[in-house]
């Protein structure tokens, strides 16, 4: 039994920090996972760079509600769920993911939660659970299913490289090259008949 495992920015949906970088006008939040392996630093970091600011979760928010799926991505989504199972893997936030969802025909995430105070402001974050994509695959596999994995940044590899099939999709030229033995991808429909061929 297959189950395809998807990362959702950079995959299905644009980087959310990214577009709040360009709104706020803070190019430091450009930098995202394809950029820092330590997904506890970067976040941190974020957290920081926001409080500095006096931005928050209301604000970010704004932004997300803006943001629209990928061109394609929704029905690669859709041809996918018609075949087989599909959860999306995400280091984002449930405060985040819930509209992006919804664009999407509400697939299916496994996410993580962000604390906030009363005024909104970003004080900490909580990790489902440690190396969430990689400990997530390797559950799904533990019950019976036989992973094919889908990402483009460096918090993507792990669960990439412990699945059946894994595939980068729109990833860096750095990543490409240290990974040379991963099929990358430009384009949904050639992701989608890899994965197919994967099933």
């Amino acid at each position: 039994m297959n189950i395809v495992c998807l990362d959702m920015e950079g995959v299905l949906v644009p980087e959310i920090w990214i577009a709040f970088s360009k709104a706020s006008g803070i190019p430091e939040l450009t930098r995202t996972t394809r950029d820092e392996p330590d997904y506890d630093k970067l976040m941190r970091w974020r957290i920081g760079i926001l409080n500095e600011h006096g931005l928050g979760l209301k604000e970010i928010q704004r932004v997300i509600e803006t943001i629209q799926p990928m061109e394609g991505a929704k029905d690669f989504l859709d041809e996918l769920r018609d075949k087989t199972q599909v959860v999306i893997l995400s280091d984002t936030f449930t405060q985040f993911a819930h509209p992006l969802m919804k664009k999407l025909g509400m697939p299916t995430i496994f996410c993580n939660s962000l604390v906030a105070d009363e005024s909104g402001r970003i004080i900490d974050f909580r990790m489902r659970c440690s190396q969430s994509k990689l400990t997530t695959v390797k559950a799904l596999q533990s019950i019976g299913f036989e992973t094919i994995a889908v990402g483009d940044s460096y918090n993507d590899l792990g669960m990439i490289q412990a699945s059946k099939a894994g595939f980068l999709f729109r990833s860096t030229e750095k990543i490409r090259a240290d990974h040379p033995e991963l099929p990358a991808f430009e384009e949904y429909k050639d992701l989608k008949q890899a994965i197919f061929e994967a099933l």
